[in-house]
């Protein structure tokens, strides 16, 4: 992220503009590229930018609505064996009354009338909801977690290698906002303090994640589910931990539709009469709710998801284009071979990364898998000692 705000920067200084974003960001750099044919197609950085976007918000989007509805039927269908004693879960079995692709269907709705709102002062509301429901819910979380926790020293000290190649588009899934760091420094008040807000955010955000998941995996071991909401206790206090933190995940949905819609809307409308530029606005927004709500049903395993998506499109906005995007737009001014190495080996290993950890979660995915588990998308959750948002 650090690189690609560097870059950024030294572009809007060199072409004496006020703002790039990410897309921008790439065509401008290539447009100074020393390679005649990447100047001659210097707007195809632009599209591929943009594309991948577009595919890691609505892959995003999808992960949310599985994981709304692996809560939901949680706390739906044990509703009737929900007590106000919190104790440990002794099984985390589960057999669904309603299909949980039904509880995706009834979420759809309440989702696409969410994206109709286009006001980004309205969706800042929304967003400070999301927040406070989530620090809540994490407080919870943490408070149950750190109680009892069993003796780890019979816990692997370390996984087989799927499994990392599963963690690394999980983990890479967590830079879920490489899209917006951009947008967000442009409408700060003083964008020159934004590096240390993006230090500061990103050191907090990866202490939590250690914290969550180390925590979490000793205290459940390898009963650890995908989403480890759903390992907290049959009781109403943690009933309403994950109604609470489902409601913010809704909320933050808004959020993470912004950005492909702000990509996609303004095109289609150009090509439509002014009569028609509502309805075509409002059919979009509904056409790409539901396609993240199909995506989710036909792949309805949050784990394998979240690690597909990591590994196709994050895994490129964050790894392997923003250090080609440094070789690209600093090598006319005489780059240290030590910053040519380290951009070399971090898009290297981004693509490494992107390759093995597509196939991984493919393989997973096709493989026969049992729906006993109260979470459908956790049969492979004991392979992650991994938490995330």
């Amino acid at each position: 992220m650090v690189i690609l705000l560097n870059c950024a920067h030294h572009l809007s200084q060199r072409l004496q503009k006020t703002f790039v974003n990410y897309g921008e960001a790439m065509m401008y750099s290539l447009e100074t590229c020393p390679i005649a044919w990447l100047r001659t197609h210097a707007a195809w950085g632009r599209y591929t930018v943009s594309f991948l976007l577009i595919i890691t918000q609505l892959g995003f989007c999808s992960v949310y609505f599985i994981f709304m509805a692996d809560n939901l039927q949680q706390i739906v269908e044990e509703a009737h064996v929900t007590s106000n004693a919190c104790k440990p879960r002794k099984s985390l079995a589960l057999t669904p009354i309603l299909d949980i692709r039904v509880y995706m269907l009834t979420i759809l709705p309440f989702l696409v009338l969410l994206v109709f709102i286009r006001n980004l002062r309205v969706l800042s509301v929304f967003s400070t909801l999301a927040s406070i429901t989530t620090l809540g819910s994490m407080a919870l979380i943490f408070e149950y977690i750190t109680q009892e926790i069993p003796d780890p020293s019979n816990l692997p000290l370390i996984a087989d290698w799927e499994t990392f190649l599963l963690f690394f588009g999980t983990a890479i899934f967590t830079f879920e906002g490489v899209g917006m760091v951009l947008p967000l420094k442009n409408q700060m008040k003083h964008p020159q303090k934004f590096s240390f807000v993006l230090y500061l955010g990103m050191s907090l955000v990866i202490i939590l994640f250690i914290c969550l998941g180390t925590l979490g995996y000793m205290k459940f071991g390898s009963d650890t589910q995908a989403s480890i909401i759903l390992n907290l206790p049959n009781c109403w206090l943690y009933q309403s931990v994950k109604l609470i933190y489902s409601i913010g995940i809704f909320f933050t949905y808004a959020l993470q539709f912004h950005v492909p819609a702000e990509i996609i809307i303004p095109f289609i409308v150009s090509q439509v009469s002014e009569n028609w530029a509502l309805f075509a606005d409002l059919s979009i927004r509904t056409a790409l709710v539901c396609l993240t709500c199909v995506s989710a049903i036909i792949i309805p395993r949050l784990d394998l998801v979240i690690a597909l998506v990591g590994s196709v499109s994050s895994s490129a906005l964050a790894l392997i284009i923003p250090p080609l995007l440094e070789l690209i737009t600093f090598y006319p001014e005489n780059m240290s071979f030590v910053t040519i190495a380290k951009d070399i080996m971090i898009s290297t290993l981004g693509l490494l990364g992107c390759i093995f950890g597509i196939y991984q979660a493919l393989y997973e995915l096709i493989q026969p898998t049992k729906h006993s588990i109260a979470n459908s998308t956790g049969v492979y959750a004991h392979r992650y000692p991994f938490l995330f948002e």
